[in-house]
């Protein structure tokens, strides 16, 4: 995830988005209500534009990552939602299956530990800017 996030997402066109998330573990839900889309972090909730960008933040929030880049261009983020989401699960199962025969303690300390480092590495490489930067030049013709 790490490395899809600094590589992948950061190098485009981002802005950045502060998740408000409470101090502890809570459920992330995605909700579908007649105003739209609304990402659900324990009893507060986000309107979302669309599905996409819900799953992508759900996916940083599930990670506990409070600042994140989402990229402007909306038609990619549906693919990153994919990566990000398969990432995050694959981890999971690569944890489960690891520690098949190991206590519990020890698969629910390992899962904290890469999850915290997860988290470092996206805080490290930052959440992008608040504003996308735009292009200034925007002359067609050359000056005289």
């Amino acid at each position: 995830m790490p490395s899809l996030y600094t590589l992948q997402i950061l190098p485009n066109r981002t802005r950045s988005y502060h998740l408000d998330l409470p101090g502890r573990a809570v459920s992330i839900d995605i909700q579908h209500t007649l105003l739209g889309v609304e990402l659900k972090i324990g009893k507060k909730r986000r309107l979302c534009p669309d599905l996409a960008t819900a799953r992508y933040l759900a996916v940083f929030a599930r990670a506990g990552c409070p600042d994140v880049a989402v990229p402007y261009d909306i038609t990619q983020i549906s693919g990153y939602a994919d990566a990000l989401e398969s990432s995050w699960h694959r981890m999971l199962l690569l944890i489960e299956h690891l520690t098949a025969d190991r206590p519990a303690s020890m698969r629910t300390r390992l899962r904290a530990e890469i999850i915290n480092e997860l988290r470092h590495e996206i805080r490290k490489a930052g959440a992008g800017t608040p504003i996308p930067q735009f292009k200034q030049s925007t002359r067609q013709r050359p000056l005289r």
